[in-house]
């Protein structure tokens, strides 16, 4: 995006700020005495600027770029809490405004960029602002008036994906943190209350399928809400009923141990930062069985909890983080993930995020060692789907007092492989036993042709805490460290432990290991596998 002069969005420059929302997010004080040391590692990297402006060094990656032009960090300015950590902050805020306030454009005015600094800017205005003189004040001020006044301008033209909500949080938070007519307070709620209504789907996930997606947003709704409240101001029509759906999601897609499942651009999340939310929780009741506006599958029984994704992508924008990983599943057991996806990596923006995309990186079936999703290699279209799964049938299989359990079939293989692939899962009332059962169909749900030579691989891709072993007998037992353990077992083949990569790790890739399963289509179009708990952990 180009550059253009700040003077086209001059105008009023309010006179105070009325209110400060909290910041949710964990703070540590640590990490602000790096930042007044002038070293700042975020994004994934680690700069140090030897006393020089941040907003002006020179070959940092992009994601180190959002994350210091987001202004997140202040939060660790403010958890210092000293004056110098106060006036390091505003030093920081002070430049910023220097070098990027007289022009709009780059990496710091993307949308989500903007909304994020904005949102930094009002909930740590206290810190920024306390001690400073009147021109740094009224600085600040102009910079957050013209800031808004431009997120207000381009987002009118954003796609209808969860960066144009983020932006109607930030803009609704504007308008109560300064000075507003009541017109401009409804207006931003309005605006705001058709995203909630536009993209939380009626089972509480979102248009994205992306589970992290609903943290990020609850994250910035919660503050958001209260402070509504805290002024007396009447929040957007849908926002209470909104966010409850979206709390239900949350604890679907929960494992049993509390991490996040790994789906469609979910990530790791630290503990911490999940439960920070969750405590807000006023929701209640287990979890559903299904969620199916968002297209997926839970089965739960004893600790053991399963998480499949039985759903085709969105259209458009809204699939830029989809993944091919149609009928994976994941696997927990008590204080254990035992089968996972690979997850995408959590500093985004990485050469491992396409792999990340890849049927491959799921604990689904690859056939032909493709994928079945095709993504845009386009830069102006950017990576979203462009072919590959379009429809998924989805049959229930539970029978009461014996398991639940369902049926899945994609078409994600039929247009370049004339093939289908349909996956039974059934896990026993006891949560002690997994039954799978992978198929290869032709497009008429008949038998494949048998000269097919088509390669299927079934991936069942381990979590790194997990010990892998294989016995004699071919049975491959996962072991984690409580003492826990599962057993994997296949019908009429022989298991294979292969090298594996986990992406979704907070301290970045681990290494890992996989099961593999691999048959030709043609000579044997189904294989049978099962999963069965061998030890409980120790007490």
């Amino acid at each position: 995006m180009g550059r253009i002069s700040a003077l086209r969005f001059t105008g009023g420059t309010p006179d105070r700020l009325v209110v400060a929302p909290i910041d949710l997010r964990i703070a540590d004080p640590h990490i602000a005495e790096e930042i007044y040391s002038g070293r700042f590692a975020m994004g994934g990297s680690m700069i140090d600027t030897d006393g020089g402006s941040p907003f002006q060094v020179e070959g940092s990656s992009e994601s180190f770029e959002r994350s210091l032009h987001g202004f997140g960090w202040l939060r660790h300015m403010r958890a210092a809490d000293h004056d110098l950590a106060f006036a390091n902050a505003r030093a920081l805020v002070d430049d910023w405004i220097v070098v990027e306030g007289r022009e709009l454009g780059g990496l710091a005015y993307e949308p989500d960029v903007l909304a994020n600094r904005l949102i930094a800017w009002f909930s740590h205005s206290p810190i920024v602002l306390r001690g400073a003189d009147h021109g740094f004040y009224r600085r600040f001020l102009k910079s957050i008036a013209l800031q808004t006044r431009y997120l207000k301008h381009v987002s009118r033209a954003m796609p209808g994906d969860a960066t144009r909500f983020k932006a109607r949080i930030a803009l609704a938070m504007a308008s109560l943190c300064m000075p507003s007519s009541t017109g401009a307070v409804r207006a931003a709620s309005r605006n705001l209350d058709s995203e909630i209504n536009g993209q939380i789907l009626p089972d509480g996930g979102h248009v994205s399928r992306n589970p992290m997606v609903l943290i990020d947003l609850l994250t910035n709704l919660l503050p958001l809400k209260q402070t509504y409240i805290n002024l007396g101001q009447k929040p957007p029509r849908n926002m209470a009923a909104g966010m409850d759906r979206m709390f239900s999601a949350l604890r679907f897609f929960r494992h049993s141990n509390g991490e996040l499942v790994l789906f469609n651009g979910s990530s790791a999340v630290s503990a911490d930062r999940l439960l920070g939310v969750l405590r807000y929780d006023e929701t209640s009741g287990a979890a559903f069985r299904e969620m199916p506006h968002s297209h997926y599958q839970r089965l739960s029984a004893g600790n053991a909890l399963l998480v499949a994704d039985t759903g085709a992508p969105p259209n458009g924008i809204l699939s830029a983080q989809a993944h091919a990983g149609c009928l994976s599943f994941e696997l927990s057991s008590g204080a254990n993930c035992f089968i996972v996806n690979a997850g995408t990596p959590v500093v985004s923006h990485t050469s491992y995020a396409d792999f990340a995309r890849m049927t491959a990186a799921h604990s689904t079936v690859t056939l032909g060692d493709r994928s079945s999703l095709k993504f845009s290699q386009s830069s102006f279209l950017g990576p979203i789907v462009t072919g590959g799964v379009r429809h998924v049938t989805v049959e229930s299989l539970d029978e009461e007092g014996k398991h639940q359990g369902f049926s899945a079939t994609h078409d994600g293989y039929a247009s370049n492989l004339r093939l289908l692939h349909r996956r039974k899962i059934r896990m026993l009332t006891s949560g002690h036993e997994v039954q799978g059962r992978d198929q290869i169909l032709a497009p008429d749900e008949s038998q494949p042709k048998a000269d097919d030579k088509t390669v299927a691989v079934a991936r069942f891709h381990i979590h790194p805490t997990i010990t892998v072993s294989q016995d004699e007998d071919g049975v491959v037992h996962l072991t984690a460290g409580d003492g826990e353990s599962w057993a994997f077992v296949a019908r009429d083949l022989q298991p294979q432990i292969e090298e594996d990569v986990y992406f979704a790790d907070l301290a970045g890739a681990r290494t890992s290991k996989q099961i593999t399963l691999e048959f030709k289509v043609g000579e044997q179009p189904q294989v049978d596998w099962k999963l069965i708990r061998t030890n409980l952990p120790r007490a």
